[in-house]
């Protein structure tokens, strides 16, 4: 798996003249929670074989740090749940030794840190980003629909006793966690934490009134400057989150607001969004995207080629999407599973 890519030229730059130095990879699709704006109870996954090997994600990541990316982090699903995730990761490690990588990082839900947390760290993992979105056991099963925050706690824990600096994630979800975004506040930044607030997205087959659970950001943030004193900071992550230091816990706050502009990168396989340095993410504004996933094979059948009977109509082409596009509008239906987070970093 320890390919040596060659530093290549030119770097990548978007159309916006950014270059591109942050790449998210999911790389699965598959999750043990089933957080209620994020994937439907029963979820159709991809089938294994579709996925891309250990090894390709291994070659795909190496050629995107040999044009210049700069920081890897790993998504999924829960990418902790790949079988032989950690091989993956002390293969990129080697980027970092050879400082061709600034760092290498991951988004979880925490249930599997407690196994994970210390072989991250001698991989070189030094920070990682914890979904959490209440501390009510009660809601956070009714949110994940059957995980158990015990187990996540335990896992912070895990991780901040290895060494790892954290990060926690929390969605806000009008008339579910709203009342309880102070509490998680003070408790993320009595822990030495930051906190990270993320508007729902409307994308994915969730089977959820999406509208009914969004909470602007800019409510949020107006309701907790009454309480609060909010000083803005020039700290980044490289994500599209903006940071404000809260001068009643001495703690870093960011709202992840989503970036203004939004394109696609095509690749040979298709993979997550890339975030170009600190101002937007890169995503896929059309049509839904698995993530780290092989491009389908299209095999033409020997019938294919006759030609068609008399009176038949032309087929389609299975590429074509029949749904109507709207000029600068964002379209409404749901495009791919687990889209409902927000990318922050």
């Amino acid at each position: 798996m320890n390919q040596h890519f060659p530093q290549i030229a030119p770097a990548l730059v978007d159309p916006f003249g950014r270059h591109v130095t942050y790449l998210r990879v999911s790389v699965t699709d598959r999750c043990d929670f089933r957080c209620v704006y994020c994937m439907s109870e029963n979820m159709n996954f991809l089938p294994k074989a579709d996925l891309l090997t250990l090894e390709e994600l291994d070659r795909l990541c190496s050629a995107f740090v040999a044009r210049g990316v700069r920081k890897l982090r790993l998504t999924g699903g829960e990418p902790l749940v790949r079988r032989g995730i950690m091989t993956l990761v002390g293969s990129l490690s080697r980027h970092l030794t050879s400082g061709d990588l600034d760092e290498l990082t991951l988004t979880t839900n925490g249930s599997q840190l407690p196994k994970y947390a210390r072989e991250l760290v001698d991989h070189g993992v030094k920070r990682i980003n914890v979904s959490l979105d209440t501390l009510d056991a009660e809601k956070f099963r009714a949110i994940t629909r059957w995980g158990e925050l015990d187990k996540v706690i335990a896992g912070i824990d895990a991780a901040q006793a290895a060494g790892l600096r954290v990060k926690i994630n929390a969605v806000a979800l009008k008339g579910v966690n709203e009342d309880e975004i102070p509490t998680l506040i003070e408790w993320a930044h009595g822990r030495g934490m930051e906190l990270t607030l993320i508007e729902v997205m409307p994308l994915g087959d969730v089977g959820e009134g999406r509208l009914d659970q969004y909470l602007p950001l800019s409510i949020v943030r107006a309701r907790l400057a009454e309480r609060y004193t909010l000083d803005d900071i020039a700290y980044r992550t490289g994500g599209p989150a903006r940071y404000v230091r809260v001068a009643e816990t001495g703690g870093t706050l960011g709202c992840g607001k989503r970036p203004p502009h939004a394109h696609t990168v095509a690749v040979p396989a298709p993979v997550s969004p890339i975030t170009p340095n600190r101002t937007s993410k890169v995503r896929s504004d059309r049509r839904p995207v698995v993530i780290g996933a092989r491009p389908p094979s299209v095999a033409r059948s020997p019938s294919s080629s006759a030609p068609p009977s008399a009176g038949s109509r032309r087929p389609r082409c299975p590429s074509a999407d029949p749904r109507p596009r709207h000029r600068g509008v964002r379209p409404p239906w749901p495009r791919g599973p687990g889209r409902g987070r927000s990318a922050t970093g």
